[in-house]
């Protein structure tokens, strides 16, 4: 992307005017829009709005947004403007299982996930070989005698240290307190699997296999005080079937949980969701 390429996000009561409003404020400066989103909530009765575009002269964002605070105002906006080259910043926070957090890996070294993954958070030891390969650092942080709430307190000194941005939670099989998760609103994205029916606690596949499940899936979503209820930005679900032993439905599920993780990051990292309460708007 050009240095004077922008994502201008906005979120406001639905009235006539909004797409206007954006599109002739982008034209004055002699802009060009290159990709532009637009949802209408009947529900909700709001706007959302999603813009890529760039000016014709070398604005700054600062420019750019000074001048857009007056239109803004008009429609009762919340709106943000981001350079289209900025990469998030994700940290990544994952336990023993690693197909989640190799895919992510994967995605980011071959440029095919427009992120900075700034470091790995795992309270067990086992894939730190794998991240190191990548040359990223990778912190140990086990919960030990001094409790959960103290290596929580790490968790978010490392986040905010690294300047992270997004924290992905690839198969980090530790509930997050109400606190940490308050402090991570809309900033934390969590991954599991889902099934119907559904199955919790330990080797959910072989559950499904023992009750000849049809079909199995995952969900992503942000991470709210509320236990994986929080609002959903993907699912996806795939067919099997009673030829299928434990070890294949495993497989099976491990891909999608890594096709829907890898979307959920990708939009997120595009600016492309909008929560609404429980809700979100996915703007593609």
């Amino acid at each position: 992307m050009a240095d004077n390429t922008y994502i201008l996000t906005i979120d406001c009561p639905d009235r006539s005017g909004v797409v206007a409003a954006v599109s002739t404020f982008i034209a004055e400066r002699g802009g060009l829009i290159l990709e532009a989103s637009h949802f209408r909530d009947p529900a909700g009765d709001r706007s959302y709005m999603r813009t890529l575009f760039n000016t014709a002269a070398a604005s700054s964002q600062g420019e750019i947004e000074a001048a857009f605070t007056s239109i803004a105002a008009i429609f009762d906006m919340a709106w943000h403007l981001w350079p289209a080259d900025h990469r998030c910043r994700v940290m990544i926070a994952v336990s023993r299982q690693d197909h989640c957090l190799n895919s992510l890996l994967h995605r980011w070294n071959n440029g095919s996930l427009p992120i900075d993954i700034v470091g790995v958070i795992s309270n067990h030891d086992n894939n730190r070989s794998l991240v190191e390969w990548y040359g990223l650092p990778f912190h140990h942080l086990p919960i030990g005698d001094a409790g959960k709430a103290e290596q929580e307190a790490q968790l978010l000194q490392l986040f905010e240290q690294e300047r992270g941005e997004l924290l992905v939670l690839a198969r980090y099989m530790q509930i997050l307190s109400s606190e940490l998760a308050s402090q991570l609103a809309g900033r934390c994205i969590n991954i599991h699997h889902s099934f119907l029916p559904g199955f919790k606690g330990a080797r959910p596949y072989f559950q499904a296999y023992d009750r000849g499940v049809k079909l199995i899936g995952a969900t992503s979503h942000y991470v709210t005080a509320d236990l994986d209820e929080g609002p959903i930005i993907e699912q996806a679900v795939e067919r099997v079937d009673h030829s299928m032993d434990p070890k294949r439905l495993t497989e099976v599920g491990h891909d999608v949980e890594n096709l829907v993780l890898n979307r959920a990051v990708r939009w997120h990292a595009e600016h492309r969701i909008f929560v609404r309460g429980n809700r979100t708007a996915i703007l593609l």
